[in-house]
């Protein structure tokens, strides 16, 4: 009998093809809804290959029955939904899809950015609900981005990449990051900044940190009110590293100007939760990889992954 792989949401047939060459396929038929807890676990105990969301736990529970699972590619960069220490005993490789997401999601994060400053949204409401009537000097003044000062938290592959962005737009960059990054500091011009710093000088705060222990809760009431009340916080990271209630009552109460958010602290979010109440939030469902060439790109190299661990290869990007 060929080694069984379960799939956890419905990928297109062309990409999952080599897969079914050389091993038994099953898959997820939904594109919109996770796979139920319970389906997972039980499909886990006889696969081994899981090709995973960020949406589907990889945790103990699930790892101590999964006697014959060798390998978890995860379509992410992020991998906070697998227990790494759990799949290290049980001697399961773990995968995730750097790199290929990097220019997509910093274009995605840079177009926030711009949509809370200049109010995209809400102009686009504005004309489609018939409200303009005439023209006036100040209808929906935003905030320039052109030489203003963007702070990114987090200066990965992605927070670069979205420092060469602001440089397009001659702005200053500041940076925190758990290390000093002397490439981005000598190309782009970057300045590392604590964090109290960062908050208190940036115009836009860009948060590109990835969820660990220690930047979970790491944006509270404290970090907001250093905020300039201009300023602008951009969430394309993960949710659980802001406090929502704090963020909701600083953007209620003016501490700071809007918020451009991709993520949150449940996904998805209640449509009646108050942060999507507010003129000045705009709200995008974790779609900062999602463009069509990004997300082949990311299930293929999952795909490579699985393939080169069943065959007792190298994989790709083995999360260390």
């Amino acid at each position: 009998m060929k080694p069984f792989i379960y799939i956890t949401r419905k990928l297109p047939q062309a990409v999952i093809e080599p897969l079914k060459q050389e091993f038994y396929v099953e898959m997820w038929e939904k594109e919109d809804a996770p796979v139920p807890r319970d389906l997972l676990l039980q499909k886990s105990q006889k696969a081994f290959a899981l090709l995973t969301m960020l949406s589907d736990k990889v945790n103990e529970e699930l790892l101590e029955k999964a006697d014959s699972l060798k390998v978890v590619a995860n379509l992410a960069v992020g991998y906070d939904n697998i227990d790494l220490e759990a799949a290290k005993q049980k001697g399961v490789v773990v995968c995730n899809t750097p790199d290929v997401l990097t220019d997509t999601t910093a274009d995605l994060t840079f177009a926030l950015l711009m949509t809370a400053a200049r109010r995209i949204v809400e102009a686009d409401r504005y004309i489609k609900e018939g409200q303009w009537n005439s023209w006036s000097p100040f209808l929906l003044a935003g905030a320039d981005i052109h030489h203003k000062t963007i702070g990114i938290v987090g200066m990965g592959n992605i927070g670069e990449a979205v420092a060469k962005r602001a440089k397009g737009f001659d702005m200053e960059i500041l940076y925190h990051n758990r290390s000093r990054k002397p490439h981005a500091e000598e190309t782009l011009g970057a300045a590392y900044a604590s964090l109290d710093e960062l908050l208190a000088q940036s115009d836009f705060v860009v948060v590109l940190a990835p969820l660990t222990p220690e930047t979970e809760g790491l944006f509270q009431k404290e970090q907001f009110h250093t905020m300039k009340k201009t300023a602008f916080f951009i969430n394309a990271a993960r949710g659980p590293i802001v406090d929502e209630e704090a963020l909701t009552e600083a953007l209620k109460t003016g501490e700071i100007a809007g918020a451009g958010l991709d993520v949150f602290m449940k996904e998805p979010i209640d449509p009646d939760h108050p942060l999507l109440s507010l003129d000045n939030v705009v709200a995008l469902p974790h779609i900062a990889s999602s463009s069509t060439e990004t997300r082949l790109g990311m299930m293929n190299l999952c795909v490579e992954n699985i393939l080169a661990v069943l065959n007792e290869d190298k994989p790709k990007t083995q999360v260390k």
